[in-house]
């Protein structure tokens, strides 16, 4: 159910898939994937997390964790990837999601860069993130960010 046609917000990646992969080093992963695959940060968030752009119409995010719930340890609990996609309504995706017995880790909550997202595991336990756009959002309004580029609409 991704959406085809969505509002655009400043503090999120454009793209409708976003894969987050977790590093143990942020900054050191930023500068590897742009040094050797040739990425350009977009945003960098604290020293926790920063978005990437992927060519002319692709994204990543790099985590220090996949969500404060689960930090990476090692294990076979460990998250080693989560992927985000963007549809029209988070809450009818939820709903849905729980009505097919979906395993949600955490329902739909909306936050300060102008997202509204829920987290569920899959059969295979990857977690997926879905998103909703509600307000076009410049980095700079919810803290934290730096912005790399000149993040535009």
């Amino acid at each position: 159910m991704p959406t085809q046609s969505r509002p655009t917000n400043r503090s999120f990646p454009a793209p409708a898939i976003i894969p987050v992969l977790p590093y143990p080093d942020v900054r050191a992963a930023v500068a590897w994937l742009g040094d050797v695959f040739g990425f350009v940060e977009r945003l960098q968030i604290a020293a926790h997390r920063a978005q990437l752009d992927i060519g002319a119409d692709g994204a990543m995010i790099v985590a220090e964790y996949i969500d404060k719930a689960r930090r990476p340890t090692a294990g076979a609990d460990h998250a080693t990837h989560a992927v985000m996609v963007r549809v029209a309504d988070v809450d009818a995706h939820h709903a849905h999601a729980v009505a097919r017995g979906a395993r949600i880790l955490a329902g739909p909550e909306t936050y300060p860069y102008g997202e509204r997202q829920y987290m569920v595991a899959d059969l295979g336990g990857h977690h997926w993130t879905f998103s909703q756009t509600l307000a076009d959002v410049h980095p700079s309004e919810w803290g934290d960010a730096e912005v790399i580029l000149e993040v535009t609409a």
